[in-house]
């Protein structure tokens, strides 16, 4: 049992998910789920809080992928943020970095939001 959440909570027009746990492969539909209710919403401006996550997969980040294109499209943006260094180092790895903004605290990307 991993033990993994989403919980969502939303500031006016920008939503934050908060992951906790380990995202894999038997994690990823439910972290999905949570992302496509937003899109299904209308909510394209999303920022993903990973302080509570311990573990994330390739499948994990799949689900980043996933969506990002389809958020961007329509104005908006998954921005990541408070992120540990283990879970930073797997983003690096696979070059996140230079395709997400990625914030040490989720009040810098909502911020960016308001100043966008």
């Amino acid at each position: 049992m991993s033990g993994f959440e989403v919980e969502r909570r939303d500031k006016e027009n920008i939503s934050c998910l908060y992951v906790k746990g380990f995202l894999d492969a038997h994690t990823a539909p439910q972290f999905e789920e949570a992302i496509q209710n937003l899109v299904d919403e209308e909510r394209f401006k999303i920022i993903v809080n990973l302080c509570d996550l311990t573990y994330i997969s390739s499948a994990g980040l799949g689900v980043f992928m996933g969506f990002i294109e389809d958020i961007r499209s329509k104005g908006g943006d998954l921005k990541l943020s408070n992120m540990t260094s283990k879970v930073y180092k797997v983003f690096d790895l696979l070059g996140f970095p230079n395709l997400y903004e990625i914030y040490e605290d989720e009040n810098e990307a909502v911020d960016k939001y308001q100043k966008a």
